[in-house]
């Protein structure tokens, strides 16, 4: 029905670290050369819980840039934006919750975990409650196929899910809907629009799923219907209206296996974290410096990997060879600490060389950042718009 869009977006609440890049950026890298992907700086986003500091929201934002350029998206594959930029964000969430009942918001798992977790912060605003709103309009207004996210985040992707069922059961009800989508069968020819009744009937009487995406399939090879056709012959299909929103679906971003420097969550909170272009000698020091298995006081006492931080970084950056190594080497104690930690520094620095190799470029001339916004913004806003206009009509606004 539309491209298999992948839309997912970053709060810019200061520099990104290494565990951002294996949480969330590596994953982006390789999304972008398999489908069209728009990626957001979420400035809005980062207001629910800083709108005491806007002063610090521009300044990260056009870092955090430059960290996903630095870490291989590539503006000539993704599309990069701004959401502030892109206003009719704002104009969907406003519509959208005109439909949303309140106790849907008040039930997302994470908005009792993140009250407790920020204590700290002013929670109390409906900015930070209809967050999940916002994020969904983020998503809805792309009709995206996919939202890369990790388990923690699955809800908030049903409750998009769930936004775009009630937003079509309301709105894609049109007076006259089933003379207009026979209607528009016809206008498939005679010998696809037999076939797309018989699929439409294998689906709807016995739940036939092949039949259900054999249909879909026709209709995205179907050449001569409108916009408005298209969309309602999809409702048909399934026995509803016209598909006005998309239903987007969760593709499952495996956990970050890289822990913080004292084996926490690698979290700025935390104090433990390695920035994704920190130079070599800040990082050479960090490693070096983080604790080990508490049992090895002394070089010559034996230790156990499971119970060091270190081990976790070798998990996440060291082959098959190096990590026996240091299980046997830690285990009687045949290495020290400092040996132990070597290939770490090493594999680290390898990986962020050319991270900050591609970064110099953006920071020497800046334009260049802020000219692959404009153009991601404009980019962005042509699609954003497509959708408004449809929204729009269904909701009674397109009166001039």
């Amino acid at each position: 029905m539309y491209p298999e869009r992948v839309v997912s977006g970053m709060r810019p609440t200061g520099a990104l670290h290494l565990g951002h890049f294996h949480g969330a950026l590596k994953n982006w890298v390789r999304l972008q050369s398999e489908y069209p992907c728009l990626y957001f700086v979420a400035d809005w986003h980062a207001l629910t819980t800083h709108y005491e500091e806007p002063e610090v929201v521009e300044q990260n934002a056009w870092e955090m840039v430059i960290d996903w350029l630095a870490a291989g998206i590539d503006p000539a594959q993704a599309t990069l934006f701004i959401q502030s930029r892109v206003p009719e964000h704002a104009e969907l969430h406003t519509l959208l919750s005109m439909i949303t009942p309140l106790g849907w918001l008040e039930r997302v798992p994470t908005y009792k975990d993140q009250q407790e977790r920020l204590a700290d912060r002013d929670l109390s605003t409906y900015g930070f409650l209809g967050y999940p709103l916002l994020q969904s309009a983020d998503v809805l207004i792309y009709r995206a196929k996919y939202v890369p996210v990790g388990e923690d985040q699955v809800p908030h992707v049903e409750f998009m899910r769930e936004i775009a069922r009630r937003f079509n059961h309301i709105f894609g009800r049109e007076p006259g809907f089933e003379e207009k989508a026979k209607a528009a069968v016809k206008k498939l020819g005679s010998r696809k629009a037999k076939l797309y009744d018989q699929l439409r009937t294998r689906y709807q009487e016995k739940g036939d799923e092949g039949a259900l995406e054999s249909a879909r399939a026709l209709l995205d090879e179907a050449q001569n219907l409108s916009q408005g056709d298209r969309e309602r012959l999809f409702g048909y299909l399934e026995g509803g209206g016209r598909v006005i929103l998309v239903e987007p679906d969760v593709l499952l971003t495996e956990a970050s296996r890289l822990p913080g420097l004292d084996g926490q969550k690698m979290s700025k909170s935390y104090n433990n974290t390695i920035g994704l272009r920190e130079d070599a000698e800040s990082v050479t020091r960090k490693i070096r410096t983080m604790p080990t298995d508490p049992a090895r006081v002394k070089r010559t006492d034996p230790g156990d990997p499971a119970k060091c931080p270190v081990w976790q970084f070798h998990l996440a950056y060291s082959d098959q060879r190096t990590k026996e190594w240091v299980q046997q080497g830690c285990r009687t104690a045949g290495i020290g600490c400092l040996e132990c930690k070597q290939p770490v520094i090493d594999a680290v620095l390898a990986e962020q060389a050319p991270m900050r190799e591609r970064a110099q470029r953006y920071l020497d001339d800046p334009t260049l950042v802020k000219n692959i916004v404009a153009d991601g913004c404009d980019k962005a806003r042509e699609l954003a718009r497509e959708t408004m206009r449809e929204v729009r009509e269904v909701m009674g606004l397109a009166y001039s």
